[in-house]
């Protein structure tokens, strides 16, 4: 008797651990897939008005894999920002190879850094000088700052002292920059400490109900987009203005046949 019951405890046992398994994984898959859907539930695509909003660029680092950048530019595509470095000592391995492409297909080209609010400011505009140095860029410099994919537990105030010191840093060697950000992000890192920098901002809504309480250059509208020549979804930006107001934001030396070296 004692040994049928330890043999039923044993089968109770692996039924209880492989129900609980399976129900560790079907959460995960079913969690996974609220995750990815919830921002498409929420945030519907938005729609550009092209007169008014004519000029289309995208953003795109190494998780994008190999673009045709020929077919990027066909597509109607004006400009691309490429991920240069991320934190103290990360370069992006396709920023090279992209950033030539980019200017064989004749866009207009930017680059940005993903911001580590726990990491020393300096030392992270120093990764960004040495990611993009030698390279004529068309667009300011532009620092990401942002919650998600970041540490979470580092208190505003920091994340600021150290985005503080980034941007100054870059500006003291004689760089434009331009902060990335959502609605949070310039609540609590921006407003009120960087105001008087180039603002571009992840928003899903429509540019022109937002142009007078950010003031923003270039918006973000959707992480969904499909564009020729990019295998997957890509980020969808717009520039808040006309063509002839784009021409004339653009880095000094682009507005003509050079470029800003870095």
């Amino acid at each position: 008797m004692a040994r049928r019951r330890r043999t039923r405890k044993n089968r109770l046992d692996k039924t209880l651990k492989w129900v609980l398994a399976t129900g560790a994984v079907a959460l995960l898959i079913v969690g996974g897939l609220l995750y990815v859907g919830r921002n498409r539930f929420f945030h519907p695509d938005v729609v550009i008005d092209h007169v008014h909003y004519p000029v289309v660029g995208i953003d795109v680092s190494n998780h994008n894999g190999r673009i045709d950048f020929d077919k990027v530019k066909a597509d109607g595509v004006s400009f691309v920002y490429l991920k240069a470095s991320e934190g103290k000592s990360y370069i992006d391995p396709s920023f090279k190879k992209n950033y030539a492409s980019v200017l064989k297909a004749g866009m207009k080209v930017g680059a940005y850094h993903f911001f580590r609010k726990k990491t020393d400011g300096v030392m992270q505009a120093d990764n960004f000088i040495r990611a993009v140095d030698g390279r004529h860029l068309d667009l300011p410099l532009v620092v990401d700052v942002e919650d998600w994919g970041n540490d979470g537990f580092v208190k505003n105030e920091q994340t600021v002292k150290e985005l503080l010191a980034m941007v100054n840093r870059l500006k003291k060697k004689g760089f434009e920059v331009m902060l990335y950000t959502n609605g949070d992000g310039y609540k609590n890192y921006i407003a009120g400490n960087l105001d008087g920098e180039y603002l571009w901002l992840c928003s899903f809504k429509s540019p022109g109900t937002l142009h007078k309480q950010y003031g923003h250059k270039i918006q973000q509208y959707s992480h969904w987009g499909t564009v020729d020549g990019v295998k997957g979804e890509v980020d969808l930006n717009v520039f808040n203005g006309s063509r002839g107001e784009w021409e004339k934001w653009l880095l000094p030396a682009a507005r003509g046949s050079g470029r800003q070296q870095c």
